[in-house]
């Protein structure tokens, strides 16, 4: 298994036709790829959104002491699947 490292995803996606939601999101991946798909499966998954409607702008690798989410920093120290 590769060694997972702490990413911060921001962007946006869309909510109607002409209103678009700032999203900023802490994944837990070994990759800014494998990054950038968790967070079109996380949005697409829990808010019903095409992957063309999400628009990712930044992908920011953290380090340890950065992270703010509990989820991540415990996938970080191996305690998580």
């Amino acid at each position: 298994m590769a060694l997972l490292r702490a990413f911060r995803v921001a962007g946006d996606f869309r909510i109607a036709p002409t209103q678009w939601q700032k999203f900023r999101r802490e994944v837990a991946a070994p990759d800014e790829a494998a990054a950038r798909e968790h967070v079109f499966s996380d949005l697409g998954s829990k808010h019903g959104v095409a992957r063309r409607y999400i628009r990712i702008g930044a992908i920011t690798e953290l380090k340890a002491e950065e992270v703010t989410s509990p989820v991540v920093r415990a996938r970080l120290s191996g305690g998580g699947a």
